[in-house]
């Protein structure tokens, strides 16, 4: 005899036998989407989780081991808790679905208590350390995240930190960043400050474009609410009501750390962002992130989140890649 359970009103799932369950969700807009272009994302699920899926009219059934059809249910449940929130699925959302690490109870699914609304996607956290990163961006007033590429340091401290202007709880979003190429000589070159750092802030630019859109960017930047500012200026300047972010920080020095963060003002929130493991500098030894956190490391006030390749949200095979090298570096020492 079957089992059947109804979760909220769009989602019934039977289990047919040990090795047999049958989903069933009613709304299709919500089926469409979680189906993908093309069955796309039932074909990717069905890789991932090592199951047959067969996919009819408003019926989705999974043949499997008893673990791989339950991993593939908690998925579709995952993926419509996902829909109900940002009505988005992205391709991103099929891979943290059947996640070891992403095995979510039906009430935390529906919570994601570390959304993130913006006006062209809504954004969550991905790892376990990304939500405790985006809680710290939320509550603390320093806050110092060190980890590899890929791992949304920059992404998801632009997220809070514009999101934060569009309420109006502050009055500016700062975005910092070394120069190392041009030695923080950027006098000699051509345009004006702007243009002489955008080249070396093109990441931030990238997040900010895809969550908040070219135009309002731009408005915003032309009106100063958004300002772009090489850390070589950041001297002498008291941050007041504002969320500035200094990134790729592994290229500045202990020095050049300490005084962006002593700049610190009046209902602000200062980002140090950095990947120890890329470190541009001449003499690397120069670096002050790793310095810096240690020598803050005992401030309560200062949250300081350490990634690593298990919360890397690109591609996959990046975290393969970070791993490999950390695997040599090892192995070069011994």
């Amino acid at each position: 005899m079957s089992e059947i359970s109804k979760l909220d009103n769009n989602l019934v799932i039977r289990k047919v036998d040990s090795e047999t369950i049958n989903l069933q969700i009613t709304d299709n807009e919500t089926l469409m989407s979680i189906v993908g272009q093309f069955d796309q994302n039932l074909k990717d699920l069905a890789n991932l989780t090592n199951t047959k899926i067969f996919f009819r009219g408003n019926s989705i059934t999974c043949k499997g081991n008893k673990d791989n059809i339950n991993t593939f249910s908690n998925a579709i449940k995952f993926l419509i808790n996902k829909y109900y929130l940002t009505k988005i699925i992205e391709k991103e959302d099929i891979l943290l679905s059947v996640k070891k690490n992403a095995e979510f109870s039906d009430t935390k699914i529906k919570s994601f208590k570390q959304l993130i609304k913006t006006p062209k996607k809504s954004v969550i956290a991905r790892s376990d350390k990304q939500s405790d990163y985006i809680k710290a961006l939320k509550e603390k007033d320093i806050i110092m995240s060190l980890g590899p590429a890929g791992t949304g340091k920059s992404f998801l401290a632009v997220s809070v930190g514009v999101t934060m202007l569009m309420e109006k709880k502050i009055e500016r979003v700062i975005l910092s960043r070394p120069a190392v190429e041009a030695g923080e000589k950027l006098g000699f070159l051509p345009g004006d400050m702007k243009e002489k750092v955008d080249p070396y802030l093109r990441p931030l630019y990238d997040a900010l474009y895809e969550l908040f859109g070219a135009d309002k960017v731009d408005k915003k930047i032309e009106a100063g609410e958004i300002e772009i500012a090489p850390l070589a200026f950041m001297r002498g300047r008291t941050l007041k009501n504002c969320f500035a972010i200094l990134d790729e920080a592994q290229n500045a020095t202990e020095t050049q750390i300490k005084m962006f963060l002593t700049r610190i003002g009046e209902n602000s929130k200062l980002v140090v962002n950095g990947d120890p493991s890329q470190i541009d500098l001449i003499n690397k030894s120069q670096s002050g992130l790793i310095k810096s956190k240690d020598i803050l490391k005992d401030l309560n006030e200062i949250e300081i989140i350490e990634f690593d390749h298990s919360d890397v949200v690109r591609h996959p095979l990046v975290s393969k890649i970070i791993k490999a090298y950390q695997k040599k570096t090892i192995d070069d020492k011994n």
